[in-house]
C-alpha cells in the first residue's frame, strides 16, 4: 500500500529498540500466546490504528487487538510521545464502554463496520484475531481473562501441599483396594 500513514505505521516499532523483554513477547506472555501470534495481533493493531484515522467512522478492535491497544497505551511516553503525534499524526483515545444494551449494540455495529472498512483497505481479516462481531461479543475461545471467582489459585508451597495429599490420597486407595481383593 502507497498509503503514507500505513507505510509509517509498518515502519513503526512500540517500546525501546534495545529492550530485552520486547512489545510483542510481553504482549504473548501476558495473554498466554505464542510469539508468533503475538506478532500477528501487533500487525493487526497497526491496522487498526490506520482504519481509525482513515475509516471516517468510529472503530472498535477485536479483542486480541484490543489487548495490543491496552498494552501499548502503558508504554505512555511511547504512546502519546511518538506513536500519536509522529506516526498518526493525531491523538487516538480509548473509550471503554460506558455499558448497559444501547453500548451493547453500539459496540456490536461498530465492530461489524470496523470488519467491513478492514476488508475494503486490506482484504478479508484473518478470523482468529477479527472474529465476527458475535464472537467478538460473545464468549471468546481465545481471550484469556482471569477471573478470581472462577479459579483456584495455587502458590508453589499450596501446589507442594496438594500434590503430596493427592499422591497420599492414591497410596491410601491403591492399599484399600488391596486389602479388598
Amino acid at each position: 500500500m502507497d498509503d503514507p500513514l500505513w507505510q509509517a505505521l509498518e515502519r513503526y516499532a512500540i517500546g525501546p529498540p534495545d529492550a530485552v523483554l520486547t512489545f510483542p513477547a510481553r504482549l504473548a506472555r501476558e495473554n498466554c500466546w505464542s510469539e508468533t501470534f503475538a506478532a500477528r495481533v501487533v500487525e493487526e493493531y497497526k491496522r487498526f490504528a490506520f482504519l481509525a484515522v482513515t475509516a471516517g467512522h468510529e472503530v472498535t478492535p477485536s479483542d486480541a487487538v484490543d489487548q495490543a491497544w491496552h498494552l501499548h497505551l502503558a508504554y505512555s511516553r511511547d504512546y502519546w510521545q511518538r506513536f500519536c503525534p509522529d506516526v498518526l499524526g493525531r491523538d487516538l483515545h480509548h473509550g471503554p464502554t460506558a455499558g448497559g444494551g444501547a453500548e451493547q449494540a453500539r459496540y456490536f455495529e461498530q465492530y461489524a463496520r470496523t470488519l467491513q472498512s478492514y476488508e475494503a483497505a486490506f482484504g478479508p481479516a484473518p478470523e482468529d484475531i477479527w472474529p465476527d462481531a458475535r464472537t467478538r461479543f460473545g464468549r471468546d475461545p481465545r481471550a484469556v481473562r482471569v477471573r478470581p471467582g472462577d479459579v483456584i489459585f495455587l502458590n508453589d508451597r499450596t501446589t507442594i501441599l496438594a500434590g503430596a495429599a493427592l499422591a497420599a490420597a492414591l497410596l491410601a486407595a491403591g492399599w484399600l483396594l488391596g486389602r479388598a481383593l
